[in-house]
């Protein structure tokens, strides 16, 4: 069994994998952004191949670098802009404006 998958499966926070991995980390984003980082990782996580054949070295490294990449992604962006959850998503195609909700009211034109 792998340690360091053992050891991250304890963790809950957004926090323990940024130490874990020795990622610095900005308070103020981690706090706005900590789910969409996790499942940011996760999804890069997936996108690797042949995991369970790599070293334990090369392992911490990929995982690492996937931590580190889902990060930024929300140091550079934010979450309605990364669409990491399907709310976000789902808003696009269902977004409206103030003025187009006004005009559905009775008497305005």
């Amino acid at each position: 069994m792998n340690v360091m998958i053992e050891e991250l499966k304890q963790f809950s926070a957004a926090e323990e994998f940024l130490a874990y991995f020795n990622i610095p980390w900005d308070e103020t984003v981690v706090n706005v952004n900590r789910l969409h980082i996790l499942k940011r990782f996760y999804q890069y996580l997936r996108q690797e191949h042949n995991l369970t054949s790599k070293t334990q070295e090369a392992l911490f490294e990929i995982y690492r670098n996937a931590l580190e990449r889902a990060y930024q992604d929300f140091v550079r962006s934010d979450a309605a802009t990364e669409k990491v959850f399907k709310v976000f998503q789902d808003a696009d195609a269902k977004s409206f404006s103030i003025e187009k909700l006004k005009s559905t009211l009775p008497g305005a034109r």
